[in-house]
C-alpha cells in the first residue's frame, strides 16, 4: 500500500518526522517500512532550509525502493532554469529573471555544483504522474486529455526527460507546453477583465487556480477558485461552465500537491480527491494520506508534521 507525501520544499525535519509518524525507519541508510512505499508529490526544492537532506532521504528511498517520486514544477523550473537554449550561450529556456532567482535561491545556495549536477540529472528520470489500478497522483492536475498528449509526444521517453522534451515543454509554442502546465501547475481561468488579486508572494493575477475536480455548474469566480489570493479579492460573478473539468466521483482516487492550502486540519477535496500541499513553505504544515486501497478516502487517514 502507499503513503503519499505533499510538497516539501527543503524542509527536511518535517520530513523525517512524517515518515517516522507514518511508521518508516531507516534501514541501510534509507526510510522504508515492509509492505508499503511513499508516493512523494513534487516539490521538493526551493525556498527551505535543508534541501540536501531532503534530496538525500528521498534518493535514497527511490534507489531502495521504498517511494516514487514524481516531477513537480519546481524540478521542472530547475530543468529548464540551468539548460540553454538550442544553440545559444546565454539563453535559458527558463529566463533568469530577478523573480525567477529568487524563487530558485536557496536551492542554489544550498547545493555545491556537483551536487546540483547530479540532482538535475536525477530530476530528468522522474515520472510526471502515476496511474495505478488503485489510485492516480500527479503534481497540481490530473487531465486525462494532457496525461495522453504528453505520453503519445514524440519527444516523451519513460524515465527520461530529454533535451528535446524539456524544449517543448517549456516554450510557450512548445506543442506539449500547455498539456505539462496543465499537469504539473493546474489549470487556471482568466478573470473578468479588468480584476485581479495579490498572490501570497505578492505578485499580481489576472487568472485564478481552480477547483478542476469539481462541477463547474452554478460556481461564481469566487466559490471556484483554489489559490493563494485572498477570498475578497475574487469577485462573485457567474463563470461559465466547462463540463469537461470535472473528475468523475467515479474515478479511482487521486492525489496532487502544488495548491498553498490552509487549515488546522487537512481534509479532502471530494470523496476520491486529496490535496497534500498545506504551505509548509509559508508556516504551515508537511501533510501526508495513508492510502489502503479505499475508493472513498477519509480524513483521519490524513498525517502531518504537526505535534500530536
Amino acid at each position: 500500500m502507499f503513503d503519499l507525501v505533499g510538497d516539501i520544499h527543503g524542509h527536511a525535519e518535517a520530513l523525517e518526522a512524517v515518515l517516522r509518524k507514518l511508521g518508516y525507519r531507516e534501514t541501510q541508510g534509507a526510510y522504508a517500512q515492509p509492505g508499503r512505499q511513499v508516493v512523494f508529490l513534487g516539490d521538493l526544492i526551493d525556498r527551505g532550509p535543508q534541501i540536501p537532506r531532503v534530496l538525500e532521504v528521498v534518493r535514497r528511498m527511490v534507489d531502495h525502493g521504498s517511494a516514487i517520486a514524481l516531477l513537480g514544477n519546481h524540478e521542472l523550473n530547475a530543468l529548464a532554469f540551468h539548460s540553454l537554449w538550442p544553440g545559444e550561450r546565454d539563453r535559458w529556456l527558463r529566463p533568469r529573471s530577478n523573480t525567477n532567482i529568487r524563487q530558485h535561491a536557496q536551492t542554489l545556495l544550498q547545493l555545491p555544483a556537483a551536487e546540483l549536477k547530479s540532482t538535475l540529472r536525477w530530476f530528468r528520470t522522474l515520472p510526471l504522474w502515476l496511474d495505478l489500478p488503485g489510485l492516480r497522483a500527479v503534481h497540481a492536475c490530473w487531465d486525462e486529455r494532457a496525461r495522453t498528449l504528453v505520453a503519445n509526444h514524440s519527444t516523451f521517453r519513460e524515465g527520461e526527460l530529454t533535451d528535446d522534451f524539456l524544449l517543448q515543454a517549456c516554450q510557450a509554442q512548445g506543442a506539449i507546453f500547455p498539456a505539462v502546465e496543465r499537469l504539473l501547475k493546474g489549470p487556471e481561468l482568466p478573470l473578468p477583465e479588468g480584476t485581479s488579486y495579490i498572490d501570497r508572494d505578492g505578485h499580481p493575477r489576472q487568472a485564478m487556480r481552480i477547483r478542476w475536480y469539481l462541477p463547474p455548474e452554478g460556481q461564481t469566480f469566487r466559490s471556484f477558485a483554489i489559490s493563494d489570493a485572498i477570498d475578497s479579492d475574487i469577485p462573485v460573478a457567474d463563470l461559465r461552465p466547462d463540463p469537461a473539468l470535472a473528475y468523475h466521483p467515479h474515478e479511482r482516487p487521486v492525489f496532487f500537491g502544488h495548491y498553498w492550502l490552509r487549515g488546522a486540519q487537512p481534509t479532502r477535496l471530494a470523496p476520491n480527491v486529496a490535496c497534500l500541499d498545506y504551505s509548509i513553505a509559508k508556516a504551515g504544515f508537511l501533510c501526508a494520506y495513508r492510502w489502503d486501497g479505499e475508493q472513498e478516502l477519509c480524513n483521519t487517514r490524513f498525517v502531518t508534521s504537526q505535534s500530536s
